[in-house]
């Protein structure tokens, strides 16, 4: 079974925090995909905590090692379709990539950001929560 990730995911993992146990095992049996957005979602997270003193740029470093060696498929989504799936839900283009990466291959979205997945759910995607 093919399942979603997004960065709350990735970096809930790679930073060990207390979600990791559980979301290791939501994952364990099966093949992770995300669009190919979400590169730029990690930076963007890692920069965020650069701002907020809670890492250093070596510690960042090491994570994106780490992020590299998770067993990720990355998938392509139509922009054209996602910016329907932003507009329709009133979301920023990111969290309509994940949208439709779940839309797009029927599969299940995980992912820590409770608004993200309260909308999947209005928009019949499957959701797993941890």
């Amino acid at each position: 079974m093919d399942i979603v990730i997004d960065a709350s995911i990735i970096i809930a993992v790679i930073v060990n925090e207390a979600s990791k146990p559980a979301i290791i095992q939501a994952t364990q049996t099966s093949d992770l995909i995300a669009p190919a957005s979400i590169h730029w979602e990690i930076g963007n997270a890692f920069s965020a905590m650069f701002k907020r003193n809670r890492i250093s740029l070596d510690e960042s470093l090491k994570a994106v090692e780490i992020y590299k060696q998770i067993p990720i498929r990355f998938v392509e989504v139509e922009l054209e379709e996602a910016l329907s799936v932003a507009k329709q839900w009133n979301i920023y283009a990111y969290d309509a990539y994940l949208l439709r990466c779940a839309q797009k291959y029927n599969t299940a979205l995980l992912s820590l950001d409770q608004s993200l997945l309260t909308i999947a759910e209005q928009a019949k995607v499957k959701i797993i929560k941890v």
